[in-house]
């Protein structure tokens, strides 16, 4: 009698064991490393889930489909090479790995939005990383692949076109969860443009030559993390987004803004970096309820650019450093830009501390009535030293009361905090 109920009982666990091994989805167990030296799609119609194909320096042609859960290994002189038209490599399935692969040759159609690896939907967890995609319309999209990840990738777009006909170095189009870190981006139109997304993280990024570094538009609680842009024209653009962190970046010598805010809401600036000559270090749009504070804006022409209508904003712990005009706002209301007795610092601010607690004995107005008179009617730089004028500087310091509204630092810090020391100098 037990003899038949041990005998049941391992037969039991057997099945149990079988039936667990199947659920469990172990594809490691059973998957195969394939060597490849030609025909990359047979391979990849041949293979099998969870396969690593290994492929030999050679050129591979494409179009290329992955509709299978596969690694693509390639390495020194693996190329694969589209045809001029569409994709080079499209991704339609989860669980995808491309790794060393030199991907060159999509069409040039932005309507059709031709890419050297476009990931799909389909494309859930997708990896691409260490490749080196050269000559494509658009580098890499990530069309609602969630969670996929793009990291440490050389992305060149095609500097034969004009800026406005090329494609995004790193396209994203409603990817949530998805990542794009360590890549080197240039010669694309924008370096990475998202739309209509969220949870998103672009960090430690390395872009240059391109339009606009990071281009956000309706994406929402996302972070933008320790990138560096170069010699763009803008740095980091924030449109039509909401709850979006800024953290640790840098803009060097971009041309035009450093970081701009359009429709921009609830959105964290902090221990960032503007150097080296933009027209505008910051511009601000429009844009309500966002945290700015411990960033360096230094060798603007125009420190910080603040349109009327942008409400309830901290601006705080900021460093305006050697720009030609610190503050440009034409309004008639006063902002003031100091959070719980602390404000920024000035370069161009001669102010005392005689109690010395670091903070300026006198609140600090960057602008008077004479610039605001100067935006308006440009043409009356004529009078700049005329005597009307030099009465009309006289009597607004004499006379705080005429002041016709606008920024005041009522704490200005009277040295850059310890923190941005390092990155000034």
């Amino acid at each position: 009698m037990w003899s038949r109920i041990s005998h049941k009982f391992r037969r039991a666990a057997g099945i149990i064991f079988a039936a667990s091994f199947i659920l469990c989805g172990c594809l490691e167990a059973v998957a195969k490393d394939i060597a490849v030296s030609e025909n990359l799609q047979m391979a990849i119609d041949a293979a099998k889930p969870g396969d690593r194909l290994f492929l030999k320096a050679g050129i591979y042609k494409g179009p290329i489909l992955l509709s299978r859960p596969l690694n693509i290994i390639g390495g020194d002189g693996v190329i694969v090479k589209g045809i001029g038209r569409g994709n080079v490599i499209t991704v339609k399935s989860s669980g995808v790995s491309l790794t060393g692969l030199f991907v060159t040759g999509s069409g040039l159609l932005l309507e059709t939005q031709d890419s050297g690896i476009f990931l799909s939907k389909e494309a859930t967890g997708a990896i691409v990383e260490d490749n080196k995609i050269v000559d494509n319309l658009i580098g890499i999209y990530i069309w609602g692949a969630e969670k996929a990840i793009v990291r440490d990738n050389i992305i060149q777009g095609r500097q034969d076109m004009r800026v406005n006909e090329r494609g995004n170095g790193v396209q994203v189009w409603n990817a949530p969860g998805a990542i794009v870190e360590g890549n080197d981006i240039q010669y694309g139109r924008d370096g990475i443009f998202v739309n209509t997304s969220k949870e998103n993280i672009f960090r430690n990024n390395n872009i240059h030559n391109v339009r606009f570094a990071v281009h956000y538009m309706y994406t929402n609680k996302s972070k933008v993390v320790n990138n560096i842009s170069t010699g763009n024209d803008i740095g980091y653009a924030i449109m039509f987004s909401t709850h979006v962190e800024i953290t640790g970046n840098q803009s060097v010598n971009d041309r035009e803004r450093g970081i701009l805010f359009n429709y921009a809401n609830r959105i964290k600036v902090k221990d960032n970096r503007v150097t080296g000559g933009p027209e505008k270090c910051i511009f601000i749009y429009n844009s309500n309820r966002n945290i700015i504070r411990d960033n360096l804006l230094s060798g603007c022409d125009l420190g910080v650019q603040f349109t009327a209508g942008s409400e309830n904003n901290d601006i705080s712990g900021n460093a305006f450093v050697n720009n030609r005009m610190q503050v440009k706002y034409v309004g008639t209301r006063w902002l003031e830009w100091s959070k719980e007795g602390r404000g920024n610092y000035w370069s161009d601010n001669s102010a005392f501390d005689m109690d010395g607690d670091g903070i300026a004995d006198n609140m600090y107005r960057p602008n008077d009535l004479t610039d605001q008179i100067l935006w308006r009617y440009p043409s009356a730089k004529l009078l700049m030293n005329s005597p009307a004028v030099l009465l009309l500087k006289w009597a607004q310091s004499a006379f705080p009361a005429l002041h016709p509204g606008g920024v005041v630092d009522s704490a200005p810090l009277m040295k850059i905090p310890t923190h941005m020391v390092y990155k000034y100098e």
